[in-house]
């Protein structure tokens, strides 16, 4: 709180500590796509048996963030190819970019390959590099992938209630929740790892997780998936807007965007998409698969409790024909229909 006020004072101008968060994030055997943040804060720790108290402290720490921006930040991978980035002023960096290098023969059974993150910003004298260097790790998906799979997580597979009333459900399921007591939907975690496995058996079928929250609960979303058994995959969140936020809104939704990102990352493997009835999910699928025809194998929409949204949906599901979509009760149902299709 101290350091807090003496930010809004004008007086804070040393840095305390450098946390590098790495998210996960994707590429291929020639190119990178790493994502993460930069700032003066202690790393998050969620306990698993934190009361309510501790719980709306961690919370409150997700979103009390220093950013350091302008800090130049070094990547390291085998096979010796090192790059180099500059964080924005919220003090994210990413690095996008064409490498000579094939990666292909560095990734480990499922396509995680790990690098090596160090900060060459600013430091004081009392300022504390809390790792050196930082790790992460991406996902190459295997050339011979039967498919892959991008997922929405908010009621989708983590029951948020982002229809609810005011969102009031929502706000609390996401702040005042401990991510340990986060229960996912029943057999979505089962069903998510048979299709990680495929006809073949093998783990190799990548999964991309999407989501409107911000990248302030990043840490808590990956612990929650972690901790579920879900299988291993990038994340994709957004930046958090406020209503002071002067940044030109972009033209198309997150979700959309990302998932065009992946769609052209890997032109010749095609995808399921998964989502829920409860957001715009069936719009931007449908969009999706009508842009790529021939890349979307199926769209499965998770039904939740709200008549206005079930209305629309179904309207768009009846009107469909692209490609397979089906709106499910129960990963059962999901379960059922991708072993006709010779999904699992």
């Amino acid at each position: 709180m101290k350091k807090r006020i003496r930010k809004l004072a004008g007086r804070y101008k040393l840095i305390d500590q450098i946390l590098i968060t790495p998210y996960r994030s994707y590429g291929t055997p020639s190119r990178l796509y790493i994502k993460g943040r930069v700032l003066d804060n202690e790393p998050l720790k969620i306990v698993k048996d934190a009361n309510i108290f501790k719980t709306i402290k961690t919370t409150y720490k997700q979103f009390d963030t220093f950013e350091i921006p302008d800090a130049q930040v070094d990547l390291k991978l085998e096979g010796g190819v090192e790059k180099s980035a500059v964080t924005d002023a919220e003090g994210y960096f990413v690095f996008d970019t064409e490498i000579k290098k094939n990666l292909l023969p560095y990734v480990d059974e499922e396509g995680w390959l790990d690098y090596q993150l160090y900060y060459k910003g600013p430091l004081g004298k009392k300022t504390e590099l809390l790792e050196d260097p930082f790790t992460g790790s991406f996902l190459i998906p295997d050339p011979e992938a039967e498919f892959g799979v991008i997922s929405d997580i908010d009621d989708t597979i983590l029951q948020t209630g982002v229809t609810s009333f005011l969102k009031l459900r929502l706000l609390k399921n996401s702040l005042l929740t401990n991510a340990y007591d986060r229960i996912p939907l029943k057999g979505a975690a089962e069903f998510y790892q048979k299709l990680h496995k495929g006809k073949n058996g093998k783990p190799n079928n990548p999964l991309f997780y999407l989501s409107n929250s911000p990248w302030n609960l990043y840490e808590y979303l990956k612990l929650f998936l972690d901790h579920n058994h879900f299988p291993k995959g990038p994340i994709m969140l957004r930046n958090f807007r406020t209503p002071f936020d002067g940044a030109i809104k972009p033209e198309k939704p997150h979700k959309q965007k990302e998932i065009t990102n992946i769609l052209k990352s890997y032109p010749s493997l095609k995808f399921i998409l998964i989502g829920d009835s409860g957001e715009h999910d069936a719009s931007i699928y449908t969009e999706i698969a009508e842009q790529f025809p021939d890349r979307i194998l199926a769209i499965y929409l998770r039904s939740v409790k709200h008549k206005k949204q079930m209305r629309r949906v179904r309207s768009i599901i009846d009107n469909f024909e692209t490609t397979p979509m089906l709106m499910v009760e129960s990963s059962h149902e999901a379960v059922e229909h991708a072993r006709e299709h010779n999904f699992i």
